[in-house]
């Protein structure tokens, strides 16, 4: 019984999550067609709403932990569902995402991804698909804020290991600039896919920067091994082994 509550009260939450997305894109709008600074605004408004309603529709609060950066710095973040995207934007003062390109045609969702500087990129062939972004994030440069990127490449689920990809690597050392990797335990709660919602703490950690000027295998090494680290404590003190595959 009280699963099927959970699991409806789950329903309306992302019913209206999903209402008010075009809702709140559609008033901040104008704000965002005259200034990236009116889009950064829509954005956020976006992102505490829905970290609102988490909070007392399904019980589901949520937390950031660590020191948001400021500045031009590279986020290389664990990734698990739509959740650790908003935790991390929401305290951002610029945040900006390497995203699909395919999400440039959403409505709403593209507007606003084009308007705060996102990179958008093709998941085509692997080289071709780095150099370009490389490229993007060059030519998009003068854009100052924080650059978001997903480190595996795509949301992976509790429990399951996936690799971490070169891209971030390339990144790191073609920017020159700091690397703050981000930690997350978003999963646990807010499923890759599916309605339910489970109540909890939901949980984004900023970590301790990696300075510039490590080469890229030693970047990489260091990385996977802090956000993995830090995302399996998370998840251990919000109930989950991570050892446990499901």
């Amino acid at each position: 019984m009280r699963y099927a509550v959970q699991w409806l009260r789950s329903l309306i939450f992302v019913g209206q999550m999903y209402l008010m997305l075009p809702v709140i894109g559609l008033l901040y709008t104008p704000a965002a067609i005259i200034s990236r600074k009116g889009a950064l605004a829509g954005c956020k408004a976006y992102c505490l709403w829905v970290r609102w309603t988490a909070g007392w529709m399904v019980n589901l609060r949520t937390e950031v932990r660590g020191t948001p950066p400021e500045g031009q710095v590279l986020i290389a973040s664990k990734h698990q569902s739509f959740l650790d995207i908003l935790l991390i934007f929401s305290e951002l003062p610029a945040g900006r995402f390497i995203m699909k390109r395919e999400i440039l045609w959403a409505p709403v969702i593209g507007l606003y991804g084009m308007r705060i500087g996102c990179v958008a990129v093709n998941r085509g062939k692997r080289g071709a698909a780095i150099k370009k972004m490389v490229q993007d994030v060059a030519r998009g440069s003068q854009k100052p804020g924080q650059l978001i990127i997903y480190a595996q490449g795509t949301r992976v689920a509790p429990g399951v290991k996936a690799p971490y990809k070169i891209g971030v690597g390339v990144l790191y050392e073609q920017m020159g600039v700091t690397c703050v990797p981000a930690a997350t335990n978003v999963g646990v709660f807010w499923p890759k896919r599916g309605i339910y919602r489970k109540p909890g703490l939901a949980v984004v950690e900023f970590l301790e920067p990696i300075q510039a000027g490590l080469g890229k295998e030693a970047f990489m090494e260091r990385l996977e091994d802090e956000v993995e680290t830090a995302s399996d404590a998370l998840m251990r003190e919000a109930g989950f082994d991570p050892e446990a595959r499901h």
